[in-house]
């Protein structure tokens, strides 16, 4: 696959996840890490937790998740029984002190590959550990070709509050070249089975620039959309991590490929009509990513929460979390995962102490992919004028157009949201510029 011109999409990370980048973190810090797990917590920061199902029918050629396509019905278990143990291990440290969850979020992979039995025994284990009754968002994410009406309906009896759909696109032949498992008329189903058990809030995700994409058939995914009402809306742009299939593709290739992927003009143009186009419908912009039929009542507790410093145990292979000030991740293959859980001990592989700056940084970052923040909340929980502090760099973007300052607001407008992701960078700390990410 090639592309020409100054916009195309290349290989690395462009989304901008979290701050300092993953390729900083290391197991030096993991003595760090101990002894704040270990301690109680100093400050009351809200808490949440992130479930990590690495299992999938098929790999999508633009994953870069840690996945497993190969495993049988004993190795889930197996499986299971690891991570919850992990999750009571957490539970039970002097960093929870009887903190209980704000969210929960079940995440992939592909969660709803586990069958109804495997489901049952997930969330029976963590609710002996957690009250997830306390929770005021339970995330599932779901491929909907995994998707039965009894599997639904166990989790919706299970507690899931809100339901988000990886359909990506709505054409059978989109979803075949990026390597998606499911087809279109299974997303009909699964949508359709999941309003009639009155799921309180039902999210589908989009990808823009997908291989195969055409604008028109863009223009009919959000018109299926239009049709479809769910209650909230996701739109990623296609990128291109270092370890997913496409890059390896892209690599190898030395002659154009009619398989192009779409420069990032193309795929913000494309965002730009679904939000322009859903908003006539009654749908508000909620971030650079999302879109919601009313800002009033759907909320995104799991994002909100992490983007305002929220702590969160990240639990399964691979996973990454935060608490209290240090970034962590886990293990990130099978056998040490597990094996280190058999040994009774938390299955972290790298850790990362962060600075008030830079906690700073990555609040303030993150939250402008909201497209506004205000300058008096950061003074006030940080001590830091930051429209002082980062002067140069927002009249450099208000000078192009991306952003708008007010006395206490800075407003990014729709060119800066679209393109939120490259912009952000700019506020890294010097040693973290130019680096790369993971």
């Amino acid at each position: 696959m090639t592309q020409s011109g100054s916009n195309k999409t290349e290989l690395g990370n462009y989304f901008v996840a979290n701050y300092p980048p993953f390729s900083f973190w290391k197991n030096t810090h993991l003595p760090d890490a101990f002894s704040m797990l270990n301690a109680p917590p100093a400050n009351n920061t809200p808490l949440g937790l992130y479930v990590h199902i690495p299992f999938c029918r098929k790999r999508c050629k633009f994953c870069y998740f840690r996945v497993y396509t190969d495993k049988n019905a004993k190795d889930v278990d197996s499986y299971l029984e690891g991570i919850l143990k992990e999750i009571d291990l957490y539970s039970k440290l002097p960093v929870r002190a009887g903190r209980q969850l704000k969210f929960i979020y079940f995440g992939g992979g592909t969660p709803s590959y586990l069958s109804v039995n495997q489901l049952q025994k997930l969330f029976g284990g963590v609710k002996t550990s957690f009250d997830l009754e306390q929770a005021d968002e339970v995330t599932f994410e779901c491929e909907p070709g995994t998707l039965q009406q009894h599997k639904l309906a166990a989790l919706r009896e299970l507690g899931v509050t809100r339901l988000s759909l990886g359909v990506e696109n709505f054409s059978d032949s989109v979803l075949e070249s990026n390597g998606r498992a499911h087809h279109v008329e299974e997303i009909f189903r699964a949508y359709n089975w999941a309003r009639e058990l009155g799921f309180p809030q039902i999210n589908i995700d989009l990808i823009a620039g997908m291989v195969g994409e055409t604008e028109a058939n863009w223009h009919d995914c959000i018109q299926k959309i239009i049709e479809l009402a769910p209650d909230c809306l996701t739109i990623y742009q296609l990128e291109l991590p270092y370890n997913t299939v496409f890059s390896k593709e892209l690599k190898q290739v030395d002659q154009p490929d009619p398989m192009v992927i779409s420069d990032w003009p193309t795929k913000r143009a494309w965002v730009k009509y679904a939000f322009e186009t859903l908003q006539k419908h009654g749908y508000e912009v909620s971030s650079a990513y999302t879109l919601v039929k009313n800002k009033s009542k759907t909320k995104f507790v799991y994002r909100d929460e992490l983007w305002h410093g929220a702590d969160m145990f990240g639990t399964g292979v691979a996973s990454f979390g935060h608490v209290q000030g240090i970034h962590l991740q886990n293990l990130d293959q099978w056998d040490a995962y597990l094996g280190s859980l058999s040994q009774g001990q938390l299955p972290l592989g790298r850790a990362l102490p962060i600075s008030n700056n830079q906690k700073l940084i990555r609040e303030m970052i993150l939250q402008l992919k909201t497209g506004l923040i205000h300058p008096s909340k950061f003074e006030k929980k940080f001590h830091v004028k930051v429209l002082d502090k980062f002067k140069p760099q927002w009249e450099s973007l208000s000078g192009q157009g991306n952003l708008k300052i007010g006395p206490d607001s800075v407003e990014v407008t729709m060119d800066g949201l679209l393109q939120v992701d490259r912009l952000l960078p700019g506020f890294f700390e010097p040693e973290h510029l130019g680096a790369r990410y993971t």
